[in-house]
């Protein structure tokens, strides 16, 4: 998954601040600059970051539309665990209620 890797969260992280170049981005990372590229790619890829070129500068920004794709099914995925958990609450106290 594209945000399993804490560089990728954290770029996302930044990126939630505002557009930024590629270079700003790898800044605070101890890794060469083709390695951090793979990770650039992989959020582009997964549809995270668009990225566009100016000059000889890379300019990375979320695109925010698929991240809310991403925030709505996260929501609904934490709905259903709260109710399996509320569920689960219940049966333990009721059990404990009555043994």
């Amino acid at each position: 998954m594209a945000l399993a890797d804490p560089t990728r969260r954290a770029v996302v992280t930044r990126l939630g601040r505002g557009p930024a170049t590629v270079g700003d981005l790898a800044r605070p990372f101890a890794m060469t600059l083709p390695s951090f590229m793979k990770h650039v790619r992989t959020l582009e890829t997964h549809g995270l970051i668009r990225t566009t070129k100016s000059g000889r500068v890379r300019i990375c920004e979320l695109d925010r539309a698929r991240l809310d794709v991403v925030g709505h099914w996260l929501d609904e995925q934490r709905q259903v665990w709260e109710g399996r958990t509320d569920r689960l609450e219940r049966f333990v106290t009721d059990s404990e209620e009555h043994p």
